[in-house]
């Protein structure tokens, strides 16, 4: 019997399990206009009325540029073996092409050299969404030039810090990138553009064998180059042929049009097939595949919630519930006839239901899909309603609850023969959520807007206990 499915055997992990955090630049830098930082679309797309909760923006966000040090003591107080963070590519080469600005580079040399005397292991993940502006009036991921800017800006970072930095990821979920800012756009840059959306996902792919050829060029041959993939858990409402067929339309889209080329060489027929009243996708051109197609040293893998779909009429104006945001336009490009339904059981403050029995799904898929690939969870946490108590700390049960179902999903997937070798919570600290503003907290550190006071949650204690130990603590252990 699997350790998660006996309480009365400890869940332990193995020895070498990198225990971490992670977080992104725009969601906790600040200093927006400080050492040569131009605006990134998500600067550009935040102070534009109505586009986030409560007009937010990153602007001080959590201030992380100027209190780093701070933070990275906070780390070490938490027992953290690794932190994962991107690089603000803005900050880096503001106009996104041309030599870099080493006052930004300085920047994140002090972070890298401040957490390796800590013991923290950095992992940079060069880009989280927030792409210079200047490229995105050039016309953004859409064109394929940005992908060869992107190598560019690759091939700074990497040269600069590779001498330290192992862990290097090219890219954050481009699904959201690709879909959630040039199709439904409710993220930056905003865009509705279906046809748009669908060449952004390739240039992202693009930008992403690109980029890994610059590092290797750029960095030790240890060093590892990964990506990280939002792939979603897509579940039928039933086992009809129609609701079967749907799911495969919402996979190939979630999934298959990214590790289609970046594990197998080639996006999926079927995802061409669905998208023809689109795209022709004329802009996959010869080499392409082959640049894309190019040997991963691991796969970050980030999971939230599993969607659940089935066949719809196409003329239905129901809400969708994809847990993607609230739009008129869709970021599932010709799958109007696909409709996503709320699966049973307890939710976040997101409305995504708890579901660990997903995690374990998911990197069991990646397990088969890439035998021998070493796989990390780079993302995985709960946002919830959190309050700072009379006593001066901030309870948070539920997340504690989270954390122990899908750190215990993570443990029988690795009994199960998966190569699960490091967890990354999402998040270190409460940060600025995108389109959500400050309204929804992930951190495992309170966050006081007002005054920007760091304060760990039991959650954050619990896990340091677990990073400490390699064994998960009973969720009322704290």
């Amino acid at each position: 019997m699997p350790d998660s499915e006996n309480p009365a055997t400890p869940v332990t992990f193995p020895p070498a399990f990198l225990w971490g955090a992670a977080t992104s630049a725009y969601q906790i830098e600040g200093a927006v206009r400080e050492d040569g930082r131009t605006p990134s679309i998500w600067d550009t797309f935040s102070h534009t009325p109505g586009k986030t909760a409560g007009g937010d923006h990153g602007d001080i966000a959590v201030d992380h540029y100027h209190r780093y040090r701070e933070d990275v003591a906070l780390m070490a107080e938490l027992g953290l073996g690794a932190y994962r963070f991107s690089v603000s590519w803005s900050r880096v080469q503001p106009t996104g092409r041309g030599p870099a600005v080493q006052k930004g580079l300085d920047f994140y040399r002090r972070l890298v050299d401040e957490l390796l005397s800590k013991g923290i292991q950095p992992a940079v993940t060069l880009y989280h969404w927030d792409l210079p502006q200047e490229l995105e009036d050039a016309g953004g991921w859409p064109e394929r030039d940005t992908a060869y800017r992107f190598a560019e800006y690759a091939q700074i970072v990497g040269e600069a810090l590779g001498d330290r930095v192992e862990q290097w990821i090219t890219l954050n979920e481009p699904w959201c990138s690709a879909f959630l800012g040039y199709a439904s756009g409710v993220h930056a840059p905003g865009r509705t553009d279906p046809a748009a959306s669908l060449r952004a996902a390739h240039h992202l792919n693009l930008a992403h064998g690109l980029g890994a050829t610059a590092l290797r060029s750029a960095m030790p041959a240890r060093n590892s180059v990964a990506i990280s993939l939002n792939s979603s858990v897509v579940r039928p409402l039933s086992q009809d042929p129609a609701d079967l067929a749907a799911a495969r339309r919402i996979d190939d889209l979630a999934n298959g049009v990214f590790h289609g080329p970046l594990l197998h060489g080639a996006y999926p027929e079927t995802l061409y097939a669905a998208t023809a009243s689109l795209t022709d996708w004329d802009y996959v051109l010869d080499g392409d595949l082959a640049l894309i197609h190019q040997p991963l040293d691991a796969l970050g893998l980030n999971y939230y919630t599993p969607s659940l779909v089935s066949a719809a009429d196409a003329s239905a104006k129901a809400p969708r519930a994809d847990g993607h945001g609230s739009s008129e336009h869709s970021p599932w490009p010709a799958a109007d006839d696909v409709a996503f339904h709320q699966t049973p059981g307890d939710r976040t403050e997101m409305g995504w239901t708890i579901d660990p029995t997903g995690l374990h799904e998911l990197i069991m898929r990646y397990t088969r899909e890439a035998p021998g690939l070493p796989l990390y969870i780079t993302e995985n946490g709960a946002a919830y309603d959190d309050k700072i108590d009379s006593d001066g700390r901030v309870h948070d049960p539920e997340r504690v609850a989270y954390l122990h179902g899908h750190l215990s999903a993570v443990r029988r997937a690795i009994s199960d023969g998966a190569d699960v070798r490091g967890y990354f919570l999402w998040s270190l600290m409460d940060n600025f959520e995108w389109a959500y503003g400050y309204g929804k907290r992930f951190g495992a550190v309170y966050v006081d807007y007002a005054t920007l006071e760091r304060t760990p949650k039991t959650s954050a204690h619990w896990y340091a206990r677990a990073a400490r130990t390699g064994t998960l603590p009973d969720v009322d252990a704290v």
